[in-house]
């Protein structure tokens, strides 16, 4: 772990007191926070906590009611001067704000261009590109459509892009939550590069053993409140967890290993049969009633992609699907939700919600057939299942036609799940189902996992969250597109993830 540089005094950013309300909603209350330079410094709490008020805040796009904001000891510039702005800070967020049909090189320098007045300098702009790459070490070609890159890579890219404004202090907010473990150690290298360079950054990630990995300090929030600030090795995981909570004791799965074991003769409820498509092949399983079957590997393994053609999102180039012993229609997401399998997709923002709609409109979107003759359902039939959602899967909110884009991310993956299981389907394929969500609202998603699974139902987690793969009775590890190893229930982490990232343990 990289240590605090010495002397360091002056502070980075210091929010001083800082409050924001929203109508009737405190969002923040009485905050403080001082980055030191060189350091990356964690901001972590449960979701709602008052985290991406606080990164509005201090990034200047938005201005707090009470308190001040300083950096390096001066007053942050007015909320309108957006270049002042972004030579002191940059957020590079969860989900890319890249635009993907512009090269790197027009992404780097978009409305910067050199050249006349009306004319760009192409052979300019990629020179400035590559010696701005360079010069901090990221390792991609600029005339390449932004779109076609990793995920890993944009993030680099929108790094290089913001310190080109002069900015030495760079919020990366989730930027692990959609790597692989080998991505995610190549990040946090390169974030170890840059502060040894003058780079400093605010972590912010609801996986706490990253916490301990790349930073010297963290800050939690609870219930928009500033709790504790301290450097990370004086303070525990477990008393990490309870300023978070505000409870002792962190995240109680069920482990699978703890149950009786399912009967040999329950009845098949999935066969997937030499299964072949994107980025997998010749896949081939039997899911039973009442079992949970998990799926472990890289972002690269074809573990999604399988889970998505599972549930008739891709299309299979061979191979065959069947529930309750017929097959299905491939690539056809109607057809596996008539024949009684509900998902819970992996990008909740673009699959599993419309963010503009309400809480009971998203909830019921499943069922209007059942609600309404023709799929046009009353507000009061939707708002009637909608309010039995919210009590049954815990969804804190102010009521059922709240949108749900007002909520927080645990609470708008349950309204997934709820959606998901709203036409009681007899298999649930969840996709990364706790990505991006705090250890309480993890541990209430994976509860209602345990039940539906204690129901009858047959469940598939694909997950890169070993805590979520504990629910299976088995766990298959894909590695290059292939099922390489299985795991039976009470599995170590250690021989889990050898199989997953291709090493023996045991020679």
């Amino acid at each position: 772990m990289t240590e605090l540089p010495t002397g360091a005094t002056a502070s980075v950013v210091s929010a001083k007191g800082v409050g924001r309300r929203y109508g009737p909603t405190v969002a923040l209350h009485d905050v403080s926070l001082t980055v030191r330079p060189g350091e990356s410094h964690a901001l972590v709490g449960r979701n709602g906590a008052g985290k991406s008020t606080l990164v509005s805040l201090i990034t200047g796009l938005s201005k707090p009611d009470t308190g001040t904001i300083e950096f390096g000891g001066e007053p942050a510039p007015p909320i309108s001067q957006r270049e002042a702005w972004r030579s002191r800070v940059a957020c590079v967020y969860q989900y890319s704000t890249v635009i993907p049909h512009l090269t790197v090189a027009e992404n780097l320098f978009l409305n910067r261009q050199s050249g006349g007045k009306f004319a760009i300098s192409w052979k300019k702009l990629r020179s400035q590109s590559r010696e701005l790459l360079d010069s901090w070490g990221v390792e991609v070609d600029v005339d390449t459509p932004a779109g076609e890159l990793s995920v890993e890579d944009r993030q680099f890219v929108e790094i290089a892009r913001a310190l080109s404004y002069g900015a030495r202090f760079i919020v990366l907010d989730e930027p692990t939550a959609q790597l692989d473990r080998q991505a995610i150690e190549r990040l946090f290298v390169r974030m170890r590069d840059l502060q040894a360079a003058g780079v400093t950054f605010l972590f912010i990630s609801h996986h706490l053993h990253e916490v301990y990995d790349v930073c010297q300090a963290v800050t939690v929030l609870r219930d928009a409140r500033h709790v504790v600030t301290a450097p990370v090795s004086e303070l525990s995981r477990a008393e990490l967890v309870d300023a978070m909570t505000g409870e002792q004791g962190g995240l109680i799965v069920a482990d699978a290993a703890s149950r009786e074991k399912l009967a040999e003769d329950s009845a098949a409820a999935v066969t997937v049969d030499s299964l072949s498509g994107d980025s997998f092949e010749n896949v081939s399983f039997q899911l039973r009633r009442g079992e949970v079957l998990g799926f472990a590997g890289s972002n690269a393994s074809g573990k999604h992609q399988l889970a998505e053609t599972v549930y008739g999102l891709r299309k299979p180039s061979a191979g065959t699907v069947s529930v309750g012993g017929k097959t299905l229609e491939p690539g056809d997401v109607l057809a596996a939700m008539r024949a009684g399998i509900g998902c819970v997709p992996r990008d909740r923002h673009h699959q599993g919600l419309v963010l503009g709609l309400s809480i009971a409109d998203n909830a019921t979107m499943s069922i209007l057939d059942r609600l309404g003759p023709g799929g046009i359902a009353s507000p009061a039939a939707r708002t009637k299942v909608a309010t039995k959602a919210v009590a049954d899967y815990g969804i804190v909110t102010a009521g059922p036609n709240e949108p749900v884009s007002s909520l927080s991310g645990g609470n708008q993956q349950k309204v997934v799940l709820a959606r998901s299981l709203a036409s009681d389907p007899n298999v649930l394929v969840l996709i990364n189902p706790t990505a991006g969500v705090d250890v309480k609202s993890k541990q209430a998603l994976l509860a209602v996992v345990d039940r539906v699974r204690a129901e009858g139902k047959a469940v598939v987690i694909v997950s890169d969250e070993l805590d979520d793969l504990r629910l299976s009775d088995r766990v298959l590890v894909m590695r290059a597109g292939e099922v390489v190893a299985e795991h039976q229930a009470g599995w170590s982490d250690g021989d889990l993830v050898a199989d997953i990232e291709g090493v023996e343990l045991h020679d």
